[in-house]
């Protein structure tokens, strides 16, 4: 993900409910005349019909979106989209003169019906972060924040064999082989001598799991740490381990209350809960315009109408219904209920019913974001034919 993320998500919503209707044919009369031997054979069951179409008005939350603003968000990230009728319903919307709330909704329910996606799933939520930073380290600032390696080579399979199609490899070549590249806590141990720049280790690992960020230095000057690659590795959340081992309580697991613990905690003790999760990000450093951050469909991302999706189940482009409820985290929202436009993705965005909700840049972002951890209901806005 922006992975900004593309950290962290941002993450909201009730549970929509979804009308089905199934034929229902009644039993065949009792026959009375003809023995077994010579009776009619009873009709075969009757088919189930396809569940009935739901209608805008069945989605919880609906009548109170913003819905020119997800008209927007559409507008600016559809040109990615790469199926025809949703291609075409992005054109019409970014030639179509639509300036009011009234309008925008008008739009979307004309062109659009709504389709449950599987069955209850998970939203969370990320920004991108903006953390202080030095370019000589000291006692404070002791991470190096490390540029993609020049070892680090990326096979694309598909390249050796076409059922392989979208599965890439990482790893380096040791003497004749092809060997995984190292873990984060290998990476760490092995100090580098041109780090882009310094920071506090909790901080850099949080603009890992982000995926980019802005670095603030003594001067004012701000640079952008861009995403540039990671070490192959799967991504693991602390949360429950810090959860399991007593340091954290079962419902302050959010971002603050990490970020905190290792703060605090900070040496070989947050060292080794951080070293719990082997994905490693590199990052290259870039100019800060001043926009928000690009994700991996390459469009900048509307804060609050932008989520990561799993790419291997959802096309870039689309537009979703969130329905999000019953947070999990202390001083959440009770609900997020909006559309978004799936523009991201991230390490730890697998499965059908698995978004994460851009919320933006800064402080309030983060905070809010460290608290998204919903139940989540997810319906896909379908091209009307």
């Amino acid at each position: 993900m922006i992975r900004v993320r593309a950290f962290a998500s941002l993450a909201l919503t009730g549970l929509l409910l979804s009308a089905c209707a199934s034929a229902i044919t009644p039993a065949p009369p009792i026959a009375t005349g003809p023995t077994p031997s010579t009776a009619t054979p009873p009709p075969p069951p009757a088919t189930t019909l396809p569940p009935t179409a739901l209608s805008f008005s069945s989605l919880a939350g609906w009548s109170e979106d913003d819905h020119l603003a997800a008209l927007n968000a559409f507008r600016a990230g559809c040109g990615v989209a790469k199926d025809p009728a949703l291609a075409r319903v992005c054109g019409l919307a970014k030639t179509t003169v639509v300036q009011d709330e009234q309008g925008a909704r008008a739009f979307l329910e004309a062109h659009f019906r709504p389709e449950p996606v599987g069955d209850e799933g998970l939203l969370t939520a990320y920004f991108a972060p903006q953390y202080e930073a030095r370019m000589s380290r000291n006692a404070e600032f002791t991470a190096p924040v490390r540029g993609l390696p020049a070892d680090l080579v990326v096979l694309d399979l598909a390249d050796f064999e076409p059922g392989f199609v979208g599965k890439k490899i990482t790893g380096h070549v040791e003497g004749p082989t092809f060997a995984p590249y190292p873990a984060r806590a290998e990476i760490e141990a092995v100090p580098t001598d041109k780090p882009l720049a310094w920071m506090r280790p909790e901080e850099l690992f949080f603009l890992q799991i982000q995926g980019s960020g802005i670095l603030v230095l003594p001067d004012g000057r701000r640079v952008r740490a861009a995403f540039a690659g990671h070490n192959g590795k799967p991504f693991v959340g602390i949360a429950n381990a810090m959860r399991d081992q007593g340091l954290l309580p079962d419902n302050n697991t959010s971002g603050d209350a990490i970020r905190t613990w290792l703060a605090e905690h900070r040496g070989p003790q947050a060292d080794a809960i951080m070293q719990l999760n082997p994905r490693y990000v590199f990052f290259r450093m870039a100019a800060d315009d001043g926009k928000e951050a690009v994700g991996a469909a390459g469009i900048p991302l509307p804060a609050g109408r932008a989520i990561a999706v799993d790419p291997s189940k959802h096309s870039y482009g689309g537009l979703y219904w969130l329905d999000a409820a019953a947070p999990k985290l202390a001083g959440a929202f009770p609900a997020y209920r909006r559309l978004a436009v799936a523009l991201d993705t991230g390490g730890a965005i697998k499965g059908e019913v698995r978004a994460d909700l851009y919320m933006g840049s800064g402080t309030a972002a983060g905070a809010e974001a460290g608290r998204v951890r919903h139940a989540l209901r997810l319906y896909r806005l379908v091209p009307k034919s």
